[in-house]
């Protein structure tokens, strides 16, 4: 399913997240390019969704189960951003309260971040390493794939741990 315009930019042109200014769910401003600082050192994982994506919610409820022992362990943060259009924004609160998520959730209404990053279908999945760096993408979803996203996350924690 093409959710994003595809744009002449790679994927690859991007080492650091490129800029732009995000709500939250609770109508709070958040700038992209400052998300890592949330991770307070440790790795973020951004998880693009949308509330009619059943992949997405099934992802967003595995990582849901562990996701505290992941932060125990690794100190990562998860951000959840919702591509949902602007006329269906208030849907995704809902959904999170419903879903018992405790991420942070930004609304991408215009898919503004998400063409700029040439996604074209979600979910899709980034981890930003401690300095902001986009160091690993994945997209779409199949049951377990979050054991492959931890085993990043904890490769890289490994690596700022021997430096």
């Amino acid at each position: 399913m093409v959710l994003c315009a595809v744009l002449s930019v790679s994927l690859g042109t991007y080492a650091q997240l490129p800029s732009f200014a995000l709500k939250d769910i609770n109508g709070r401003t958040v700038q992209t390019d400052t998300l890592s600082r949330l991770g307070g050192g440790h790795p973020v994982i951004i998880d693009f969704f949308a509330t009619w994506c059943k992949p997405c919610n099934r992802e967003l409820d595995a990582i849901a189960e562990v996701y505290e022992d992941w932060v125990e362990e690794t100190g990562v943060k998860l951000i959840a951003i919702s591509i949902d259009q602007a006329q269906n924004v208030n849907k995704v609160k809902p959904l999170v309260d419903s879903h018992g998520w405790i991420y942070d959730v930004l609304l991408d209404p215009n898919s503004d971040l998400c063409k700029a990053l040439g996604i074209q279908m979600i979910p899709y999945t980034l981890i930003l390493d401690a300095s902001g760096k986009i160091v690993y993408r994945h997209n779409g979803y199949t049951e377990g794939a979050e054991e492959e996203l931890i085993e990043k996350v904890r490769e890289l924690k490994k690596v700022k741990n021997k430096q």
